[in-house]
């Protein structure tokens, strides 16, 4: 049978496949034809797994005629973002330094999934080392908007928020620096969550600045998008940055305090955007909630702090790639003409741009001016968050200062590119939960959506608060240039 790809959830795929409306085959035969249909246009994958995946579906098929299910993501197509080790495969960053590098290991977040049966369709393509804002940045091509291949879908992990829109995948894992997760999620009208910094291993993700990356999941919905936090969170001894502390829990109802931030909803926001923010703001007001505006003066501080903090941490974490241990390797006449000849053709201009920002930023003489600084200011906005979650449980902002922009439109100018990510940098700098969640179409046809954040280890409840406000913005649209009927 022909499943109806178009709005179905992981929650609702679960259902079918328990209560054998489908079988797990189907469902992932369905998935390659969604990619069938729109890969040669969308590239929302660099490898797709059709065998292995197929085979996995056989196998999920029988632990259901068992009555032996894995729980609600077994047989369900998931899609990953190619900066994350899945053993036997390439995982190449959307870079040539990487392009015939195959992983000897899983990933932490893969393992955990593959205990629990999802079943793998691909590998997503990405901006090159996940530095960019719109997946121009690639190798091995651009990924396209699933709402309107004219526009970007957002970057780093372009790739991983249109395999979810257009259906090929029901949730896909991205990984969220500066707002790699939030702003695509953002771009193609789909769900995408960055937990608390340390609640998910990054243990097989390829290091871009590993005081800001964090995995995460994209998904239809806030629910969704819960679960496969649920099965990708937890303690790992293999990640010295891992946390094992328990999530605490905030109201999910009508008696949530909310907070307005004040300097996301002023200049270099467009206005479309912020009414946006304003309608849900309206909608929680009407269901009884208490909305505050709130300050945090240092947000305007944080594009600049992140752009010394994260290219000095890719200086350092980019050094590894040499042409002396695996990857792309360009002979010379002595090892150094030899490294420097490999980076020269291995790496991009964007990330060739950030390693240089950063071995200047961490030089002697100027490590204390620039780096030094920016760690202290970075302490500022976390403290800026602690005072103003003493106050409200959840902060509301834009995702992103625009809709998706068109091809072309920022890549001549950097510095414009970087600001696509003025909203969403703030929390990966506190190291804070934060979600992005569709909430209608601008006159283009292309996706709205709003920022919640909440404080850190509050993860499930910021899940379940913007499920609870998901269900008041009621926005149900999805891609229909490659609907099929079912």
């Amino acid at each position: 049978m022909m499943v109806d790809y178009n709005n179905l959830t992981i929650k609702e795929a679960h259902e079918g496949l328990k209560n054998k409306s489908f079988t797990a085959l189907e469902l992932i035969e369905e998935s390659f034809n969604v990619a069938a249909n729109s890969e040669s246009v969308l590239h929302a994958h660099l490898l797709l797994m059709q065998d292995e995946a197929l085979a996995n579906a056989k196998e999920t098929d029988k632990r259901i005629l068992k009555g032996e299910m894995l729980g609600e993501l077994d047989g369900i197509p998931i899609s990953v973002k190619d900066n994350m080790n899945l053993k036997g495969y390439g995982t190449t960053c959307s870079s040539k330094i990487l392009a015939n590098y195959i992983s000897p290991y899983d990933a932490t977040v893969i393992s955990k999934l593959k205990d629990k049966g999802s079943v793998f369709i691909g590998k997503t393509n990405l901006d090159e080392f996940a530095m960019g804002s719109s997946t121009e940045n690639s190798a091995y091509g651009p990924s396209r908007n699933p709402w309107d291949p004219d526009y970007v879908p957002g970057g780093s992990s372009g790739g991983s928020a249109a395999a979810v829109s257009v259906g090929t995948a029901l949730g896909s894992l991205g990984s969220d620096t500066g707002g790699s997760i939030r702003q695509p999620a953002s771009f193609c009208g789909v769900v995408g969550f960055k937990p608390t910094y340390g609640t998910v291993s990054r243990y097989g993700l390829i290091a871009f600045a590993s005081s800001l990356d964090q995995i995460g999941p994209f998904a239809k919905t806030a629910e969704d998008t819960k679960i496969i936090y649920e099965a990708i969170s937890g303690y790992d001894t293999r990640d010295a940055t891992s946390l094992n502390l328990k999530q605490r829990k905030l109201p999910e109802d009508k008696s949530a305090k909310v907070g307005i931030v004040k300097e996301l909803m002023e200049d270099g926001i467009a206005d479309d955007v912020k009414s946006e923010v304003e309608k849900v703001i309206r909608l929680l007001e009407k269901q009884g909630h208490e909305i505050i505006e709130v300050s945090l003066p240092m947000t305007k501080m944080a594009i600049s702090i992140y752009y010394l903090i994260a290219p000095a941490e890719c200086s350092a974490n980019l050094a590894r790639f040499d042409g002396v241990r695996y990857g792309l390797r360009v002979d010379g006449k002595t090892s150094y003409e030899m490294t420097e000849k490999t980076r020269a053709e291995g790496f991009g201009d964007e990330v060739k741009r950030r390693i240089l920002l950063g071995t200047y930023a961490l030089s002697a003489g100027y490590y204390d001016a620039y780096y030094g600084q920016a760690l202290k200011a970075r302490n500022q906005v976390v403290t800026e968050f602690k005072d103003v979650f003493s106050k409200v449980d959840y902060l509301i902002s834009p995702t992103t200062p625009s809709t998706a922009f068109k091809f072309g439109e920022k890549t001549s100018n950097p510095l414009e590119m970087y600001m696509s990510d003025l909203c969403t940098i703030p929390a990966n700098l506190a190291g804070i939960p934060a979600i992005s969640i569709p909430t209608g179409l601008d006159k283009e046809g292309m996706p709205y959506s709003v920022q919640f954040m909440s404080p850190e280890l509050t993860d499930i409840s910021l899940l379940n608060f913007s499920s609870y406000v998901e269900k008041l913005i009621s926005f149900k649209d999805t891609p229909t240039k490659w609907r099929r009927d079912p």
